[in-house]
Parts: C-alpha cells; sequence; structure tokens
C-alpha cells in the first residue's frame, strides 16, 4: 500500500484539490451560498484528488525507463510495483474521477472532466516530449481545474478569468523551467531548445505580460472588491520582478512560483474580504 500512495503523491493531489475551494470561497465568500454548494465542493475536490492521483502515476508509469537511471527508488524501478498493475491503478483513479463527475448537476463538469483526463494522457504520450505544444498543454490543464471548479456551481466568468491567468502565467513558467533545463534535457525537444533561449525568454515574458494585462479584470468588472485588487497588485509586482530576472532562469521560475501562490491568495482574500 505505501508504495501506491508514494506514486500517488497525496499531498500534491490535496493543494490540487484546494483549487476547488478557493474558487468556491471567491464566488460565495465564507458562510454564504445554498446549502448545496458545500457537499459539491466536497464532491469535486475528490475528483481532483483521484484525478491528479492518476496522472501521477501514469506520469510514474511512462517515465519508468528513465527512472532507472534518474529514481531508481521510486515504486516501479525499485521493483516495488509492477509496471502494469501501476497503469490499472491509474486507470481506477481516472474512472473513480470520472465516476463522481456524474454526481455533479451540470453537464459541463463532466465534460470538462473527461476532455482533461484525454488531454493529460495525450501529453504523457505525445506532447510531453514536443516542447511549446507540451507546455501549453499541462498550463491549459493548470487553468481547467478552475473552470472545472466553476462548471460545479453553474458560474464561469469568474472562474474561467481565474482559469486564463493560470494558463498565462503557468505558459510563461514552463518556458523558463525549460530554459533553465536546457543543458540537462537529453530525450525532450523542449521549446528553447527549438527556437534558442533568447526567443524562449521573450516568449515566456509575452505570456506573463498577458496574464498581468488581465489580473485585475475581476476587480474591474465588480467580480471581486478591492482587497482583491490590493493582493494581486503585490502578485504583479513579483510577476515583473521574476521576468527582470529571467537571464536567471533558476531564480526567475521560483519568484513566478510565488507570484502564482499570491495570486490565488489574492481570490481567496477577495472572496472572504
Amino acid at each position: 500500500m505505501i508504495p501506491v500512495i508514494k506514486m500517488m503523491r497525496p499531498i500534491n493531489c490535496l493543494i490540487s484539490s484546494m483549487a476547488i475551494l478557493i474558487v468556491r470561497i471567491s464566488l460565495f465568500g465564507i458562510g454564504t451560498g445554498s446549502i448545496e454548494t458545500f457537499p459539491l465542493t466536497a464532491i469535486g475536490m475528490i475528483i481532483v484528488f483521484f484525478y491528479t492521483a492518476g496522472g501521477n502515476i501514469l506520469n510514474d508509469y511512462m517515465d519508468r525507463k528513465v527512472d532507472k537511471i534518474n529514481h531508481p527508488g521510486r515504486p516501479i524501478p525499485s521493483g516495488d510495483i509492477n509496471p502494469s498493475k501501476a497503469l490499472m491503478l491509474s486507470g481506477l483513479m481516472f474512472s473513480m474521477a470520472t465516476a463522481l463527475a456524474f454526481l455533479l448537476p451540470f453537464y459541463w463538469a463532466q465534460i470538462i472532466v473527461v476532455l482533461a483526463i484525454i488531454l493529460l494522457t495525450t501529453y504523457e504520450l505525445s506532447f510531453k516530449k514536443k516542447g511549446f505544444v507540451g507546455n501549453l498543454t499541462v498550463s491549459a490543464l493548470t487553468g481547467m481545474v478552475f473552470i472545472f471548479g466553476g462548471s460545479i456551481y453553474g458560474q464561469f466568468i469568474l472562474p474561467v478569468i481565474m482559469g486564463v491567468v493560470a494558463f498565462l502565467s503557468n505558459v510563461g513558467r514552463e518556458i523558463v523551467k525549460d530554459i533553465q533545463d536546457i543543458k540537462g534535457d537529453r530525450d525532450r525537444n523542449t521549446f528553447p531548445m527549438q527556437v534558442g533561449p533568447k526567443v524562449a525568454k521573450s516568449t515566456a515574458a509575452g505570456f506573463v505580460v498577458l496574464a498581468l494585462i488581465l489580473s485585475p479584470l475581476p476587480y474591474i468588472i465588480g467580480l471581486l472588491p478591492l482587497s482583491y485588487l490590493i493582493v494581486v497588485i503585490g502578485a504583479d509586482i513579483i510577476f515583473i520582478y521574476s521576468l527582470s530576472l529571467i537571464n536567471q532562469a533558476k531564480r526567475s521560475q521560483k519568484f513566478m512560483k510565488l507570484a502564482m501562490v499570491v495570486a490565488l491568495l489574492a481570490f481567496l482574500i477577495g472572496g472572504i474580504v
């Protein structure tokens, strides 16, 4: 059982599922909204938990040959779990996420879950090693979590904005991470390897700037209060600082990650205050 839990990465799954709670609070605040939102939120969080676990196990299955060298202690290369069993466990997690989605009242939730599973599987099978397409795919999956959260309640405007901002900023960070790893990548044809670091840096900065432009929108159109704007400006400042460090890719992407956390905090505070 312990190797299975190790492959699931439950802490990572729990962090991902918290996005649903953030969406709920940004939409309804604390102690408001109909009582029906609470079980819907719980179901949504469990779905994201199982979906993330399935993706983590699938990732270990797909990387099992490389992990023999890079991560020999992981459950599959160490022999603790048979690869076929791991693949079956991944399928089980995805099946549980899909089945639970049909407990939700809005058909968009089911469509998004199925589409996310298809995209994640395609990413692992093909897009992962195809540079920019891979960056776009993994970032789209990040953004879809927020849109899925909104679909649970039949609310889309704010969650779509959250999803698009998450998508844009994540594309920027993914490219910077690939710039950081350009010397060590051997089995991946990453975007910086295809176009060169200079073009990659400009592209990453472009995506982040688009995210910055969109970030005040929830306040401008009246979806979130001034408290949101104040905190998200703090996130934007950190993003701008990260861009100033783009020639130091390791530091730059770390500050981008910090900025993304602060941006999530902005949505949370905007829903509470």
